[in-house]
C-alpha cells in the first residue's frame, strides 16, 4: 500500500480529508495598523520623530533646517518643501530674480547656471554656497502643495536625499514651516487634502528672516524644538506601547499631543525672537 501522509495517526484505513484553510481575515490592516506594527518591533531608541520643514523657495531657511535635522548626532528623517508658485533666488537687481520651476529643477542646474552667469556676484552674495549646501542634501526644491502624503517616496532614499530614510512611508509627525504666510499655505493645503490618511500632524510655524545668518540661527532653535519634541513623543510611547500612534488615538499618541503647548512655551521663552504659532492638522 502507497504512504498516504493522510493515514498517519488516523486509526483509519479510510483517507482523511484535509481540513479547509484557514478563513482570510475580516479586512487588510491599514496603513497605520501596519506602520504602528512596524514601529512596535524597532528599538525604542531608534524611532523619531519624522518632520517637514517648509519655507517659499525651498532653498534656505527649509534646507537650512533639513540639513541641522538630517546632520544632528541623532538624526531625524525629514523632508522639506517650498510653498511659493515658483522658485526665485536674487539676481542682479531686485526686478530681475531667477526663477525656476519646482520638482523639475535641481539644484547642481541652478548652480551650474548661476556660476556661468556671473560667479562674483553669486559667491559673494552667497547663492553659490547655498545651493552647493543644497545638492549634498536632496535633488531639487519640491513644492508642498504637489506633495501627496502616503505615497511612497523610495526613490528619494535611492537618490541619497539625507534624512530619506525613515520617510519612505511619505508621512511625517511634524511640519515646521518658516514663515507665516507659508503656514497659512500649508495649513490650508492640508483641509483641501482631505485628511485621506487620518494622521494627525502638528504644524509649527517658526518665523524666520530670509536672509542666510537668520536661517542658520533658526535652523538651530529648529532642532532644539525637534529635540524636545521627540524626548516628549519617546517617553510616552516607552510609558504607554507605540499602539494607535500613526492615527492619534492611543495613548502615547494622546499624551504627546497633550505636552506640545508646554513643550513650545518652554521654547518660545528660550528663543523669544523667533515668533512662533502651532496647530494640529491631519494629513
Amino acid at each position: 500500500m502507497a504512504y498516504d501522509p493522510r493515514l498517519v495517526n488516523s486509526g483509519s484505513t479510510t483517507p482523511q480529508t484535509p481540513p479547509p484553510p484557514p478563513p482570510p481575515p475580516d479586512s487588510a490592516p491599514t496603513m497605520n495598523e501596519t506602520m504602528d506594527a512596524l514601529q512596535a518591533e524597532a528599538p525604542a531608541d531608534s524611532w523619531k520623530l519624522k518632520f517637514c520643514t517648509v519655507c517659499a523657495s525651498n532653498n534656505n531657511r527649509s534646507m537650512e533646517a533639513h540639513l541641522r535635522l538630517s546632520g544632528a548626532a541623532a538624526a531625524f528623517p525629514v523632508i522639506s518643501f517650498g510653498t511659493g508658485s515658483l522658485v526665485r533666488l536674487p539676481g542682479p537687481t531686485i526686478t530681475q530674480p531667477n526663477v525656476y520651476s519646482f520638482n523639475t529643477t535641481s539644484y547642481n542646474q541652478m548652480y551650474e547656471e548661476l556660476h556661468d552667469k556671473d560667479e562674483r556676484l553669486y559667491r559673494t552674495n552667497g547663492i553659490l554656497n547655498m545651493l552647493d549646501r543644497n545638492r549634498n542634501l536632496k535633488w531639487g526644491p519640491e513644492r508642498f502643495q504637489d506633495w501627496v502624503p502616503g505615497v511612497p517616496r523610495v526613490d528619494h532614499v535611492s537618490k541619497g536625499d539625507k534624512g530619506a530614510l525613515g520617510t519612505e512611508a511619505g508621512v511625517v509627525d511634524i511640519i515646521i514651516t518658516c514663515e507665516e504666510r507659508c503656514w497659512d499655505a500649508v495649513v490650508d493645503d492640508l483641509m483641501n487634502k482631505g485628511n485621506t490618511l487620518n494622521r494627525p500632524v502638528h504644524v509649527f510655524n517658526v518665523d524666520i528672516k530670509d536672509n542666510h545668518e537668520e536661517a542658520l540661527l533658526g535652523g538651530k532653535a529648529i532642532l532644539d524644538l525637534a529635540n524636545r519634541l521627540n524626548e516628549s513623543a519617546l517617553a510616552q510611547r516607552n510609558l504607554h506601547g507605540p499602539g494607535g500612534w500613526e492615527n492619534g488615538t492611543g495613548a502615547a499618541r494622546l499624551g504627546f499631543d497633550d505636552s506640545v503647548p508646554e513643550i513650545l512655551a518652554d521654547w518660545q521663552e528660550k528663543n523669544p525672537n523667533l515668533p512662533a504659532l502651532w496647530t494640529l492638522a491631519w494629513l
